[in-house]
């Protein structure tokens, strides 16, 4: 997890929402990802996609091998989940919950409705903490520099 933290922090310094990934298989990290919609213009570039991609592309097969592991910052949301499926992963272990989202516990319940040919296994709340408090620090900076955006822009009002 904590080589997870470590890809949100790189999303964190391109501007992009702290969200990191990592594959594991055989003990080793055989895909890597961190969340770069913005940057890449790519609404599917979550962390996690990005991950499977990059493991597929090192396996050079469009199928996880039976061991893989993913562990991510994020509760995976609905597209993740369905990638992960399709990927055949093994089990996810995510940090923190993302209530609005998330599709594995929080907003959805995804693996509980027996509609698919896959199932992984998955836990949450490793080290729940400070994923969470790296989401948390992100969005505070955002907020503060919207406010200091709103207060340098002139008023268009002014003087009329």
């Amino acid at each position: 997890m904590q080589k997870a933290i470590e890809q949100a922090q790189l999303a964190a310094d391109q501007l992009e929402i702290p969200v990191g990934a990592v594959i594991v298989s055989q003990g080793k990290a055989i895909g890597m990802g961190f969340n770069s919609p913005i940057s890449q213009q790519d609404p599917t570039a979550h962390a996690e996609i990005v991950a499977i991609r990059a493991a597929c592309a090192s396996i050079q097969n469009y199928r996880l091998p039976d061991d893989a592991v993913l562990y991510v910052t994020l509760e995976p949301c609905t597209m993740c989940v369905g990638a992960l499926i399709h990927a055949r992963i093994h089990r996810v272990v995510f940090g923190t919950r993302e209530p609005k989202a998330g599709s594995l516990v929080s907003a959805r319940q995804l693996l509980q409705n027996g509609y698919y040919n896959h199932y992984f296994k998955f836990e949450g709340g490793c080290l729940a903490e400070r994923c969470s408090l790296q989401l948390k620090h992100f969005f505070k900076l955002r907020r503060q520099q919207k406010q200091i955006e709103k207060k340098s822009k002139p008023s268009t009002l002014a003087g009329n």
